[in-house]
């Protein structure tokens, strides 16, 4: 006998703010760190997750010989490379999380502080970075053969793209912003053989001077189609159809810059269709304070920001929200986990990003939870052995672990005589969500269509031992970001309406008729990680396309 649990349109249990509600432990469980590598032959200081559970990893080139060779003899030859004109080392390696095995790629122009983004078909855009990667456009895009390699295309972008940053949009295309001394923006796709680019106002009105304070300005699609866009303290929607600012938004309360090098970093809360109106909101977290990077420089280290700002972008008074964390950070990674909370991790508690310039590792994880009173939003995992400091980056991989890795503050490798040695090595932080205590209550995916339509409803089966009767359920789609100095690009969570509970009555599995996305402006076309999230414990991912 089926059993069919109808859910009536008000009952609102699915709603984030329910969800992000702090995880019960009983045995105080902080999360788990492990190490999965000691040296992977290069520092990650770029990031992005693709559909087939692969990680692509790079750092640069420019800096000589990385600790991994390519395969078959090849080498990179760049006459204009200051370090290593021949150069028969890897500075890109492809990480297999469920091997947990790696191997070299190829890139010739350097990557050095560059930006990326997936297309709706799966396939990593990277763009810029230094001297003569400043201009190109690479592409990786997986193979079950495990040959593929990257691809690149010289001079395809119209300006100089170093330390910008790349969106997706709702059409499927790429916007690519700024770039040190560069205020501007344009598309991927380039819309005809002429290269063309748009003038952004906010970017020139943030700079100062050789210290932009505005580089990697932080870029979150709203629900409307318009971007907000944040640079050193100010933010606008902004409308690029039209090239105009449709409003200006109240500066970040204190007065200090949160962009590289100040480099604090940001993310867009969970949009959740079960609400009536989806107000989306931004949270910004940490930084340094104006002039951190030139007292750093002269060998004063300023303790660094440990204020959060938050601002809801719908307010028609929309004013920033101030907390407080319990550690101040710089060079922190903010991810969206799948229960919804933010995780805070890597970076420094004093000094700036740049060579040598950031001092007191913040080693400690924090959690951030969105729906908690104000003096509850906080709580402080399990430190990792190991100082993570410029250069590195963390993602949320499949199965709700933490990836990091990086950590090299040096011109060159350097791993003796300084305060903080180049890191190889590729580690995982398991938040308190996946403690062995929660496994009776831990949902898993039976089944569920791969790939999924706008407003479509569609079906997802799952099992659990131990079905708490009247708990939060959820099902929410995860999209993998692009992280590099700080800033996840492209990451974003939307919290699905489910229409129907079906007791299978069977084997303790369930299925859920859930509605896909409602439009291409909340959850733009391609490739996202599916997950079931019940009385705050989540399922492991499972890979879907939305169309």
């Amino acid at each position: 006998m089926v059993k069919f649990l109808l859910l009536a349109p008000t009952f609102f249990i699915f709603f984030p703010s329910v969800m992000t509600q702090t995880i019960p432990s009983s045995d105080g469980s902080q999360g788990r760190w492990r190490l999965l590598h000691a040296n992977v032959g290069i520092s990650a200081m770029h990031m992005q997750l693709m559909h087939d559970n692969k990680v692509v990893i790079f750092d640069r080139t420019d800096f000589g010989p990385s600790n991994i060779s390519l395969p078959g003899g090849r080498c990179r030859i760049d006459p204009s490379d200051e370090a290593l004109k021949i150069d028969c080392t890897a500075h890109s390696i492809l990480y297999d999380i469920i091997t947990d095995t790696y191997r070299p790629l190829m890139v010739q122009t350097d990557t050095w502080c560059s930006s990326g983004a997936v297309l709706p078909n799966g396939t990593l855009v990277q763009t810029g970075g230094f001297h003569d990667g400043d201009n190109v456009t690479r592409m990786y895009t997986s193979c079950p053969d495990d040959i593929c390699d990257w691809v690149e295309y010289p001079n395809y972008l119209s300006r100089r793209r170093w330390y910008a940053t790349n969106q997706i949009l709702p059409d499927g295309r790429i916007i690519i912003i700024g770039g040190r001394r560069e205020f501007s923006y344009e598309f991927f796709p380039r819309p005809s053989p002429r290269r063309q680019t748009f003038q952004l106002r906010l970017l020139i009105e943030t700079r100062e001077g050789n210290v932009e304070n505005n580089l990697y300005p932080y870029v979150h699609l709203f629900p409307d189609g318009n971007l907000f866009i944040f640079a050193n303290t100010r933010s606008i929607l902004f409308d690029y159809n039209q090239n105009r600012v449709v409003r200006e938004f109240p500066r970040i309360p204190g007065g200090d810059p949160r962009n590289y090098p100040s480099t604090g970093s940001s993310v867009l809360l969970p949009l959740d269709e079960n609400e009536h109106s989806i107000d989306p909101e931004v949270l910004v977290c940490g930084g340094a304070p104006r002039g951190a990077y030139q007292q750093a420089l002269r060998g004063t280290y300023v303790r660094a920001i440990s204020t959060c700002g938050r601002l809801r972008i719908t307010d028609q008074n929309a004013s920033w929200v101030m907390d407080t964390m319990p550690i101040p950070r710089v060079m922190g990674d903010m991810l969206l986990l799948p229960t919804g909370d933010v995780i805070i991790i890597n970076g420094g508690q004093s000094g700036t990003a740049g060579w040598e310039l950031g001092r007191q590792a913040a080693t400690r994880p924090v959690m951030y939870h969105p729906s908690n009173p104000s003096d509850q939003r906080f709580s402080v995992m399990e430190p990792s052995p190991r100082p993570r400091m410029y250069h590195s980056a963390a993602i949320l991989l499949t199965d709700g672990r933490v990836l990091v890795g990086g950590g090299n503050p040096h011109i060159y490798y350097n791993f003796s005589d300084v305060f903080y040695p180049t890191d190889l090595s590729l580690e995982t932080f398991s938040p308190p969500y996946l403690s062995t205590q929660y496994a009776s209550i831990r949902p898993v995916i039976l089944s569920v269509d791969d790939t999924v339509s706008p407003g479509q409803r569609f079906l997802l089966s799952f099992s659990v031992g131990e079905y708490i009767a009247g708990s939060v359920l959820s099902v929410r789609i995860v999209a993998p970001s692009f992280t590099t100095h700080s800033y996840s690009m492209n990451q974003r969570m939307v919290v699905l309406r489910i229409d129907e509970i079906i007791d299978n009555e069977t084997s303790s599995s369930y299925t859920l008729s859930v509605v896909g996305p409602s439009s291409a402006e909340i959850a733009p076309p391609g490739y996202y990680l599916l997950y079931v999230v019940h009385s705050g414990i989540p399922s492991s991912g499972v890979w879907v396309r939305l169309q």
